[in-house]
């Protein structure tokens, strides 16, 4: 299929043209097919292929290596949040838009119980427990989270995978935002959000099919805030102990500066805010 107005090639799972920024809806009616990314309670999962990429801006980042994994299409949307949870914290209501007011604690939580709820091994562990819905987001237990990265239940992204996946993977451009230099292309951020969310995939996707990696609502990630070059180069998964985990991606209240594929930032583990969700990953690519 072509886009009705440069003749690029698009793939279904694009909104928008990659190359002119066009909508391509009235191209997918025109060919009867149906847009991959529909309202949905289970997220919509992108395989990546693994690779070596600069993490960083590009001149000065770091050599890393991630393996394949895969990862949500959008945001986890409210919609989603309450199919699995049962409610919906968001102060910004729309069932399609991105759940936010959720601290790294709760974005956990619903990681294991989706995995639970799709009968898969969950990745998170206090020692033997795995269900944590009745655990105080105060209690210092949570220090003691462990991650397995050989379950194949859900999880958060690490730092690493979140920043190659926004890049495109492994045949990425050194785009400043994901998909694109032109922010308004691919993110609702502080210029055009109208103070607000929006509904995921309403923006153009990047190179992989994904949306909203900028903008719309930054993004929790599995790692606590340290330097990236004490890290190890293949599969880097942050310190082992901190006070603050990764935010990526910037939101809907920032500047474009904040938005970028490489801008880092942090918040303890309890922080909630109207500007602040996650997404998913899977260690290993989906069919």
């Amino acid at each position: 299929m072509q886009c009705n107005v440069c003749g690029a090639e698009l793939s279904t799972s694009f909104n928008f043209c990659p190359k002119c920024g066009a909508a391509v809806v009235e191209t997918i009616q025109d060919a009867g097919i149906s847009p991959a990314i529909q309202s949905s309670d289970i997220p919509v999962m992108i395989p990546v292929r693994g690779g070596a990429f600069n993490m960083g801006p590009s001149e000065a980042g770091r050599k890393v290596i991630v393996s394949d994994f895969s990862i949500s299409a959008t945001p986890i949307t409210q919609r989603q949040y309450e199919h699995v949870i049962g409610s919906n914290p968001s102060r910004l209501q729309g069932r399609d838009r991105p759940v936010e007011c959720v601290n790294w604690c709760e974005a956990v939580i619903f990681c294991n119980a989706i995995s639970i709820m799709e009968k898969r091994t969950p990745c998170y562990s206090i020692g033997s427990t795995v269900a944590f819905q009745g655990l105080e987001l105060s209690s210092p237990l949570w220090k003691r989270v462990t991650c397995n990265f050989h379950a194949n239940g859900y999880r958060l992204p690490t730092e690493a995978e979140w920043e190659y996946a926004a890049k495109g993977g492994k045949n990425g451009s050194d785009f400043h935002y994901a998909g694109s230099d032109a922010i308004d292309t691919v993110a609702w951020y502080g210029e055009n959000s109208n103070v607000s969310t929006h509904d995921v995939s309403t923006k153009a996707p990047n190179q992989l099919g994904i949306y909203d990696m900028c903008g719309n609502v930054a993004e929790w990630c599995w790692d606590y805030m340290g330097d990236v070059i004490d890290l190890p180069s293949t599969n880097p998964r942050g310190p082992q102990i901190g006070t603050m985990h990764v935010k990526r991606g910037g939101s809907w209240l920032d500047d474009p500066q904040q938005c970028t594929v490489f801008f880092r930032s942090a918040g303890a583990p309890t922080a909630k805010s109207s500007s602040l969700g996650f997404r998913v990953c899977l260690s290993a690519m989906v069919e």
